[in-house]
């Protein structure tokens, strides 16, 4: 089930497969008129339905007067993504709302996917595709069991591994990113793991002013993921393999 104008607007917009879509009765619009097109141009049946019937599909999650139904949405896997130039791993997000903010942040930065755990992780739901505003319909997002293990796999396929953590040595505005790079994020209020950060190349840090001293994490992915996409240059080197 996806919800929301812009999640099932780029769910269309992807071609992913969709049984039907809920609309409420009533609604107008351009952005709703934009859904129908896509729904008939992809032959999606529409449903036009009160909004106590969309209210109790949606289990009580907002949902802006539309619902798609379709097939399940498939994790990646870690080796469909390993000829990414940007990846972001996930140590521990917990929180739906920032999962799906980094995914929207993510494939606006340019990332090529998301690496989340098995455990300690929040799993991809309706509340984490509307927080990503639709950038699931194009952003992979694997799970792992292990993140260390996927670390040093990606490691042997020539990525350049970077932690964001606040203990880190180098500043994170004087990081030239060699390529292919995979930045590292920890979970809420915990950081990385002591495990993680041994298998990362580097650790990096956000300087703070304040008397607070670290960022909410998809904060701190959106200053770290724009500063990567600003300093890219084709001649960057990369990990011998």
């Amino acid at each position: 089930m996806t919800l929301g104008i812009h999640s099932v607007r780029e769910a269309l917009r992807a071609g992913r497969p969709l049984d039907k879509v809920l609309l409420v009765k009533g609604a107008a619009g351009p952005r709703l008129q934009e859904i129908i097109d896509l729904c008939r141009a992809q032959s999606v049946p529409i449903r036009f339905e009160s909004r106590e019937t969309l209210d109790r599909a949606s289990k009580g999650v907002p949902h802006q007067g539309v619902i798609a139904f379709g097939a399940a949405r498939r994790h990646a896997e870690l080796n469909d993504l390993e000829d990414a130039r940007l990846l972001v791993i996930l140590d521990g997000v917990e929180d739906p709302h920032n999962l799906g903010a980094i995914v929207r942040t993510a494939h606006a930065a340019g990332a090529n996917g998301v690496v989340v755990s098995e455990r300690r992780s929040a799993p991809v739901t309706e509340t984490v595709d509307r927080a990503a505003a639709g950038a699931l319909a194009y952003l992979p997002v694997a799970r792992v069991t292990n993140i260390s293990q996927a670390l040093e796999r990606l490691k042997d396929r020539g990525f350049w591994i970077y932690g964001l953590d606040e203990r880190g040595q180098a500043l994170y505005s004087e990081v030239d990113y060699a390529l292919p790079t995979a930045l590292v994020l920890g979970g809420e209020g915990k950081g990385l793991h002591h495990g993680v950060q041994k298998h990362c190349d580097l650790l990096i840090r956000i300087p703070m002013a304040g008397e607070v001293s670290s960022l909410n994490v998809s904060v701190a992915a959106g200053v770290a993921l724009f500063d990567w996409r600003r300093k890219q240059r084709s001649s960057s080197p990369r990990r011998d393999g």
